[in-house]
């Protein structure tokens, strides 16, 4: 198993050195989800939410979020992102929408936290302006679907 990378030889926290790592262009695709009452995401498909589109202002709050992501998470480094595309998709049959996120970067270390910090606050963004008529909500199965770039290559979810 590979060690953890965030602990010194002591055992302390530490922000990785990533100078000597080569610039490659790092790709990260993640996806959540979030379920509701059918009727709850009726209002979101037919717009009628009287905060305005849900989906639209979810998408941005997630693009938003990618960007912060090192602000957040302690030890993660600041990264110049390249790309973020954020799909929010209806899944009627099962009362949910789906977010999958992919962040682009051309850089030493990859962007798989901005993939899934962005994931979360869209998903967080439909539940807060949703939670008026529907606190019930769940957020779920966020994960990491595929990472690319860097000394490890290729990885996909099975």
């Amino acid at each position: 198993m590979t060690q953890l990378t965030h602990f010194n030889q002591a055992g302390e926290a530490h922000m990785v050195d990533v100078g000597d790592k080569a610039i490659t262009q790092r790709t990260a695709v993640t996806e959540g989800y979030i379920e509701m009452q059918p009727s709850t995401l009726k209002l979101i498909i037919e717009g009628g939410h009287k905060k305005g589109d849900v989906l639209t202002i979810a998408r941005i709050a997630g693009i938003m979020a990618s960007k912060k992501t090192a602000d957040l998470i302690p030890l993660c480094h600041p990264l110049p992102i390249t790309h973020v595309e954020i799909s929010l998709t209806a899944e009627t049959d099962r009362n949910r929408v789906r977010c999958q996120t992919t962040v682009k970067t051309n850089g030493q270390t990859g962007v798989e936290m901005e993939a899934l910090n962005a994931t979360q606050i869209a998903l967080l963004t439909i539940y807060d302006m949703c939670k008026a008529v529907d606190r019930g909500m769940v957020i779920q199965s966020v994960q990491l679907l595929e990472k690319d770039g860097g000394k490890s290559g290729h990885w996909q979810r099975q």
